[in-house]
């Protein structure tokens, strides 16, 4: 009977005490979000209530499974199976929580500056260095586990001896890989590109949606993803359209005929960007900037509050701009003008091509 009470006792009390453990620590976590509704910290921290479980009923039972007396020719295996199921959860817990004091710290500086561009920018150096954060529990976990293995506690000394030739070996066969790890850090704290700039590169036009330590994805206007690595960016010249504000200066350009009513194309372009929601009243303008033969080149100059807008603004001013000149100054659209010719007459006759040499005219009677 004691044979079969005891493992139930200790695999049972284990589980019950973790649940009960659990269950109080998320209940004060709420009080304490309910509370203190100008920080997301105690909020944050509960999603960290099921890594703590498994930590606590690994720790438990790590401590306690000796006393259960169970499968006692396996009990080697399954100590060292409750050391890596501890291992790995502490990582968890680690990393929730880190995140968890990352995002709270980003949300209070997001709430005391209203300037976009450098809460885009904290948010970046937040999210590569929580990112860092992760990979570096990561690797700590994977090698405590691997420890725990007698064979890698035996090879620890000779790994360490080789740590330099490995480590040569290593930084010349991921000389790429580790040229992106440094390329995205010089872009989180170099301030390059953020998250949500607008960006032109390799002639596409597209709002950075992603930034890791290795890559950085660019969304383009079609729902598009463009994966680039990260040293792009710091080796290769891209327009960043966010640069120092989000602000924007577009133009229109029509090529129209001569006789174009400019005046009033200027009154008709001020009445289209009054009615016009994504004009954000900055500036605006036309004047005829170049001319031909045939045709003039007039442009017309808007302003907007960023990329989205000012692209709607042109499109705007285009289609109505048009309009307007279709319905009541077709005359002003450009035109190709055509005429016969004469040819002028010599000795009171004129001249008769021959039909062998067209190029070089003759005269004469005959």
């Amino acid at each position: 009977m004691e044979d079969v009470l005891r493992p139930l006792i200790v695999i049972g009390g284990s589980v019950v005490l973790t649940v009960i453990v659990g269950w109080l620590v998320d209940v004060l976590l709420r009080r304490a979000d309910e509370r203190h509704h100008e920080t997301p910290l105690w909020g944050l921290l509960r999603r960290g209530r099921v890594p703590l479980q498994v930590v606590l009923c690994g720790a438990l039972l790590r401590g306690s499974y000796g006393q259960a007396k169970l499968a006692k020719d396996h009990s080697e295996q399954i100590g060292r199976t409750l050391t890596l199921v501890l291992i790995g959860s502490t990582a968890w817990l680690v990393v929730r929580i880190a995140a968890a004091v990352v995002e709270t710290s980003y949300a209070r500086y997001a709430a005391m500056h209203r300037d976009p561009a450098r809460v885009r920018r904290v948010r970046t150096q937040v999210t590569l260095i929580q990112r860092v954060v992760t990979a570096i529990v990561g690797v700590v976990a994977t090698a405590a586990m691997l420890l725990t293995f007698p064979a890698m506690q035996a090879a620890g000394a000779s790994l360490l001896a080789s740590a330099g030739i490995l480590g040569i070996v290593a930084g010349v066969a991921a000389q790429s890989t580790l040229g992106n790890l440094f390329a995205g850090l010089q872009i989180a704290f170099g301030d390059m590109v953020r998250l949500g700039d607008t960006v032109v590169v390799d002639g596409e036009w597209g709002t950075v949606d992603e930034i890791t330590l290795t890559f950085l994805t660019v969304r383009t206007w079609d729902e598009r993803r463009i994966t680039m690595p990260v040293s792009y960016f710091t080796a290769k010249p891209f327009e960043n359209w966010s640069r120092g504000g989000a602000e924007m200066t577009g133009t229109v350009f029509f090529q129209l005929d001569h006789t174009a009513p400019i005046a009033l194309m200027r009154d008709r372009l001020h009445d289209i960007l009054r009615d016009c929601a994504a004009w954000d009243g900055r500036d605006w303008g036309l004047a005829v900037t170049d001319t031909t033969t045939s045709t003039i080149q007039v442009r017309a100059l808007v302003t907007a509050k960023d990329a989205d807008d000012i692209w709607t603004v042109r499109v705007t001013v285009r289609e109505q701009m048009v309009r307007w000149l279709t319905e009541h100054h077709s005359y002003a659209l450009p035109r190709v003008t055509t005429v016969s010719a004469v040819e002028p007459l010599t000795n009171g006759h004129r001249p008769r091509h021959d039909p062998f040499s067209p190029d070089v005219p003759r005269t004469g009677r005959g």
